[in-house]
């Protein structure tokens, strides 16, 4: 009888569960097209953005090619899917204290994040630098500004400060490694993951990069540029990306919502937010403001919702680092930027 009931209540929280998740999943397709609308009817002819390849006209072509993007982005979820369907992985949920300490937390997070974020900004600003944001200027996304050593040097040590060695000293206080999603459950099961997921990343990277990638460098550029590219992205963009969002807020997420596309999406749009003053962003104007911020969520949302999904899928954080951030895109698309701007010859 027992059973019975245990079953009864099961069904009844469930259930809702499931409405919620499926409002998430149409929010964010409803939010996706408003953007996709609104960028179209804004723009005109042209984005205003600080990018050749951005502002190139026409508009449509733009957004509908970064539309493209999201195809590669749910594929990518379902080879993780399939990848991961027999594992036992833990719940990340269980990771996370109880709801109000998690909600406290979180809050604290996102608070300190945005305290980094405008931080970056004013510190980039007063040594006459681009705003510091989770990329270098220039960085997946070519400005063609020029970007000094001590600037990128500086870059990358903040980065690695603020949103990584701090937060993570604080956390490593009340919460053991595994907790924070750093020690696998499954070193031959997220080995694996790792290699399929970065096969496909960076056959797609370098197909649709060509010769502006690493692949347009001279050997020796390449084999000097690349081990150098991969530390700073590592310092500025790669820890702490894995740090504040997939240690820290994504079992949280899970806990406060019990939704995994509810995670998944809080996930992709907390690391759109985070690259805000990322510098091909133009904010001369109201209306150039609106379209660079729409852009902004366009373009991150998706590759933050799949290093979510696959975080939550392994409940090992650096998967998503080695599988489909340090290496691919970063070490791939951005060695040629960091060979002019160290002078590697």
């Amino acid at each position: 009888m027992a059973g019975t009931q245990d079953l009864v209540v099961d069904r009844r929280t469930a259930s809702p569960r499931k409405r919620s998740s499926s409002r998430v999943v149409w929010l964010a397709v409803a939010g996706w097209l408003v953007i996709n609308a609104v960028l179209i009817a804004l723009a005109g002819e042209h984005l205003p953005l600080h990018a050749s390849e951005l502002a190139e006209p026409p508009t449509v072509d733009k957004v509908i090619g970064t539309d493209l993007m999201y195809l590669e982005v749910f594929a990518l979820m379902v080879v993780v899917h399939l990848l991961t369907r027999h594992r036992k992985v833990p719940d990340l949920a269980t990771r996370a204290p109880e709801r109000t300490r998690t909600g406290a937390e979180v809050a604290a997070m996102l608070g300190y994040g945005s305290a980094g974020m405008v931080g970056g900004f004013l510190l980039g600003r007063a040594f006459g630098w681009h705003a510091f944001s989770f990329h270098l200027d220039g960085m997946v996304i070519r400005t063609d500004q020029p970007v000094t050593i001590p600037e990128t040097l500086s870059w990358a040590v903040y980065n690695l400060i603020v949103f990584a060695i701090v937060p993570l000293i604080v956390f490593r206080r009340g919460y053991t490694t595994e907790q924070l999603s750093l020690r696998s459950s499954d070193r031959r099961a997220d080995l694996l993951l790792i290699v399929v997921v970065l096969a496909i990343e960076s056959a797609v990277q370098l197909a649709v990069a060509g010769s502006s990638s690493i692949l347009g460098l001279p050997l020796r550029q390449a084999l000097l540029g690349a081990p150098l590219t991969l530390v700073l992205g590592l310092a500025g963009t790669a820890l702490p990306t894995m740090i504040f969002i997939y240690c820290i807020l994504t079992p949280r997420y899970l806990r406060l919502t019990g939704s995994v596309p509810a995670t998944v999406v809080l996930g992709g749009l907390t690391y759109a937010t985070l690259h805000f003053f990322d510098g091909w962003t133009n904010f001369a104007s109201p209306t150039d403001a609106l379209i660079s911020v729409l852009y902004l969520f366009l373009f991150y949302t998706g590759p933050g919702m799949f290093k979510t999904f696959i975080t939550i899928r392994s409940a090992n954080a650096w998967t998503h680092l080695w599988a489909y951030h340090a290496i691919a895109p970063h070490t791939l698309l951005d060695t040629p930027m960091f060979v002019k701007v160290f002078g590697v010859r």
